[in-house]
């Protein structure tokens, strides 16, 4: 169903909350499965003019935002513009995931409500507890994933935890709220602190350990290009390739940073055709001369430039 802009800013304007909800209708969404996402864009959901850019936004994860930033009495609105959002995109090239609020807030309503509409995926915030994720996969249709925000002490401790249910596909790092919940001073959030770079460490490493996309927390002065850019050295440096961001701009350099280069794709696009022709003659392991000893690790190695390609 497309937007009826006009109708839908109208009822808006007058605050008619009930015949909004009777253009929200479900349809039949064919979901985006892709994991292989870079950005991550936050929409605010209660802001018309910023759906209706859905399409041509270059994101490649865009989330659909009804926690922070939407205040308590926009909050019913924003939750059915999110449903005509998702029902207006059966079919998109990026991946439609919903930020709801605490479960404890309204959330285990919302899910109820958007089941219907399918978004790619659910994403929890405030999350402490594993009995939480598993109320959540009970709550949530099981053609929906699930994405959950490490913002609080208690999942940060519980991490290796979560991955209870392959439905859980991602994990999303929000330092501001997590340092608030540790009482630790936001003025230690720059790049060179060596708690940030464990805490950045250790989040990468236990979420692709369990199997989960971890994606970086969002840079929220999206003025400062260049304050972005070190963040982006750092976090390649330490492995991430994906991260939140709340603007186009944010969404180009992460691209920028979190791609591969020519040189380097037509490398792993060699090593991985070696690799399977030896392998059809039972050899998984041999010296090239041009990119020398090359097994199966290697060859993983390669496939994974290829995995993470949108």
């Amino acid at each position: 169903m497309p937007y009826d802009i006009e109708k839908l800013s109208s009822l808006l304007q007058a605050q008619e909350l009930e015949a909004l909800r009777r253009l929200a209708i479900p349809v039949a969404r064919i979901q985006n499965r892709s994991l292989s996402f870079r950005t991550c864009m936050m929409l605010s959901t209660h802001n018309l003019k910023h759906l209706i850019k859905i399409p041509s936004l270059s994101a490649e994860c865009i989330i659909l935002n009804l926690e922070d930033g939407v205040s308590r009495e926009q909050k019913p609105y924003a939750l059915v513009l999110c449903a005509i959002a998702l029902a207006s995109h059966p079919k998109l090239d990026k991946k439609l995931v919903v930020r709801i609020n605490a479960l404890d807030e309204g959330g285990v309503q919302e899910i109820a409500y958007l089941n219907a509409f399918m978004p790619d995926g659910i994403r929890i915030p405030k999350i402490r507890s594993v009995e939480e994720v598993r109320l959540a996969l009970e709550l949530i249709d099981e053609g929906i994933e699930i994405h959950l925000s490490i913002e609080t002490k208690e999942a940060w401790l519980a991490l290796g935890e979560f991955a209870v249910d392959p439905r859980i596909k991602a994990f999303y790092l929000g330092f501001l709220d997590l340092f608030a919940d540790l009482g630790l001073s936001q003025n230690l959030l720059t790049p060179d602190n060596p708690t940030v770079q464990y805490m950045l460490s250790h989040f990468l490493i236990t979420s692709r350990a369990c199997g989960i996309k971890p994606v970086s927390f969002v840079y929220q002065d999206y003025k400062n290009s260049d304050g972005l850019q070190y963040w982006l050295e750092l976090e390649k440096m330490i492995g991430l390739d994906a991260k939140g961001c709340i603007s186009p701009g944010q969404v180009t350099l992460i691209h920028e940073m979190f791609g591969h280069s020519e040189g380097e794709m037509a490398r792993a696009q060699k090593i991985i055709g070696l690799f399977e022709e030896h392998a059809s003659r039972g050899i998984t392991g041999f010296v090239d001369e041009r990119y020398g000893f090359i097994d199966e690790p290697i060859y993983k190695g390669a496939l994974a430039v290829f995995n993470r390609l949108p």
